[in-house]
């Protein structure tokens, strides 16, 4: 009657030992270590770094327990850990040095990390330690806002100077252009021409509405945005600024930074282990901009270095195809550019990055390319006053609003120079309105009060359960053990952030696991109350039990997916393992400790009685 299959014991068996794989980690402590990143937008850092930085190390002496390589996106790392502090300070200091040849222009970045210091067999299972949010590991948090208003502003101005390109172009006469409340208003002195311009913009400039107002000889042509296409607006400008912060994160070294958004034009950045708030503030607040010039060629490439550079033009040393000479005016910024994406070519599929422009943009490049089939153009990144060549290509034909770049070896280097196009920048400007920085020490204390808290919650249970349940009181108590087993060792392998409500979900987790576990043992107690055999009471006990538990179970897990969908921060953190933590009690309060009790009572034909603690029946009156 209580007895399981062979499969489900072995599924109980499997599941506890990847618990206990993933949960292990847990208890090694972190290692010193360093990382190494590109600090240059145009170098990556690839696995041929890993045997570089070993080398450097053992020629200096510094022993290192293990060095890998780490691919975060597009970015590379190689991390490197070590056995003491001492040893991984040494190493940082060697390591700039050694990688950095200029030092007032560094090409790598060498900060200070941790790494598990767990058996390489277990990280060959990807088995790591959760990663621990800013309240427990301590760090710095910044609340930013995007400057829509600014942005929107910009835009404008944008959208101005290409109606007036647009209109001379077309030889349109305008009484004059000025910004209204209701966005531009373009002035005419009589209806054909107003319906002219009207017919020209509202093909070229799609995502503006026009609107025909004013009468007699005060005509206006009103040009805005309608709700949806400025909410998009912003909405493409703040995905953009998370993508710059993400990649300029990198450099910071961290395991596991968060980087958000928050409402409809706020970023959160929290960046866990960071203690040198200024360093983080210059590199989240640095400003980068693209430029295209055309390469001066009255200089034979490949002499650059060697020749007098002429007046109007300047030698860039860095990037890819430098050394070059390139003139100082720019044909466009990347302030034109609207789009950047890798594809391969349709007649050669090679791979080639199509750039789009704004109508303004498009302009500048056609006037600045007429005539210059054959000569050579390159794309130049000037981040921290300092500017790295991207590429060096050949002009085909006449470039306007949407052209490609052809040269590429892989999809790898297009996709990479796409992404250096579309976030060379950021898209708006942002300020920081909100900081906060936690401590290690404080996070050191958080942590151990979050464990104290578990800890004795669950003993507190464990030791009820067993003094008033008895045998069905431990194997409830196991099946909770098993249970913060599967919950430490789903979050682990799933890599989530664990934060101080995290915890607190973990604590709410037992106590909900233990209450699914007082239904069953209740239920059974009833069922032997009403005279039924000890193997009948627990067969009904737990079938019975299960309706009430998967119901109470259902209605919180709602609640954990709306808090989970709506929340953000610290409520999202809660909801996660709120979620997760309800479906491992249902696994373990019902399937685990069902197995526990068939297998110690299941077998025995003549039952007569179980251990679950005092049955007080109604006496008859």
């Amino acid at each position: 009657m209580n007895r399981y299959a062979l499969w489900k014991y072995i599924l109980i068996a499997v599941a506890v030992l990847l618990g206990t794989l993933y949960t292990a980690p847990n208890f090694f402590p972190e290692a010193p270590a360093v990382q190494v990143t590109s600090a240059k937008a145009t170098i990556k850092v690839d696995t041929s770094m890993t045997a570089r930085v070993d080398d450097i190390l053992k020629k200096g002496g510094i022993k290192a327990d293990d060095a890998r390589f780490d691919l975060n996106g597009s970015q590379g790392s190689v991390r490197v850990r070590f056995a003491t502090v001492d040893a991984q300070f040494s190493a940082k200091s060697l390591l700039e040095k050694e990688l950095n040849p200029d030092q007032n222009d560094h090409t790598y970045s060498v900060t200070f990390n941790s790494l598990p210091s767990s058996p390489a067999w277990l990280q060959s299972l990807h088995a790591l330690p959760m990663y621990l949010g800013l309240d427990l590991r301590g760090g710095v948090h910044f609340l930013m806002q995007v400057d829509t208003a600014g942005y929107l502003k910009k835009r404008q101005q944008g959208q101005e100077a290409s109606i007036r390109t647009l209109l001379r172009d077309k030889s349109i006469r305008h009484a004059g252009i000025a910004a209204g409340a209701n966005g531009l208003e373009i002035k005419f002195r009589d209806e054909e021409t107003r319906q002219k311009a009207k017919d020209v913009l509202s093909g070229q400039m799609r995502e503006l509405t026009f609107v025909m107002a004013g009468s007699g000889s005060d005509l206006v042509l009103q040009a805005s945005m309608n709700p949806q296409k400025t909410k998009e607006a912003i909405d493409e400008a703040v995905v953009q600024n998370i993508v710059t912060l993400s990649k300029r994160v990198n450099e910071l070294g961290l395991s596991e930074p968060i980087i958000q958004r928050q409402g409809l034009d706020r970023i959160v950045v929290e960046l866990p282990g960071v203690v040198d708030v200024a360093r983080a503030k210059d590199i989240i607040g640095r400003t980068a901009t693209l430029e295209i010039r055309m390469v001066d060629e009255s200089i034979v490439r490949g002499t650059e270095l060697t020749s007098e550079v002429p007046a109007g033009s300047e030698l860039f040393t860095t990037g890819r195809d430098a050394p070059v000479i390139l003139y100082k005016d720019a044909v466009v910024t990347g302030d034109y550019i609207s789009s950047a994406d890798a594809r391969p070519d349709q007649q050669n599929g090679l791979p080639v990055v199509s750039i789009s422009l704004n109508s303004e943009g498009g302009h500048k490049m056609f006037e600045g390319t007429r005539g210059k089939v054959g000569k050579l153009m390159a794309v130049v990144l000037f981040e921290k006053g300092k500017g790295e060549v991207l590429t060096v290509a050949r002009i085909q034909q006449e470039l306007g609003a949407n052209f490609q770049i052809t040269g590429e070896r892989t999809m790898e280097t297009a996709n990479d120079l796409a992404l250096l196009l579309r976030a060379g920048s950021l898209a708006a400007p942002m300020d920081i309105i909100g900081e906060r920085t936690v401590g290690p020490q404080l996070g050191a204390e958080n942590i151990k009060k979050g464990f104290d808290s578990t800890l004795y919650g669950f003993a507190a249970i464990a030791a009820f359960m067993i003094i008033y349940y008895m045998v069905f009181g431990f194997f409830s108590v196991l099946a909770l053990a098993i249970n913060l087993l599967l919950l430490v060792g789903l979050l682990s392998g799933m890599h989530v952030t664990l934060t101080l409500p995290g915890m607190a979900a973990i604590a709410l987790a037992l106590g909900m696991a233990i209450d699914a576990n007082v239904l069953i043992n209740e239920r059974v107690r009833e069922e032997l109350r009403n005279g039924n055999t000890p193997q009948a009471s627990i067969a009904m006990g737990f079938d019975r039990a299960w309706a009430t538990i998967l119901d109470s179970n259902i209605t919180t897990l709602i609640v954990g997916l709306a808090l989970l969908s709506f929340g953000s921060g610290p409520i999202r953190g809660f909801a996660i393992v709120h979620c997760l933590g309800i479906l491992t009690s249902i696994f373990s309060a019902v399937f685990v400790s069902r197995g526990v009790v068939n297998l110690w009572y299941g077998r025995q034909k003549k039952l007569t009685s179980v251990k679950i603690g005092q049955i007080w029946k109604p006496t008859e009156a």
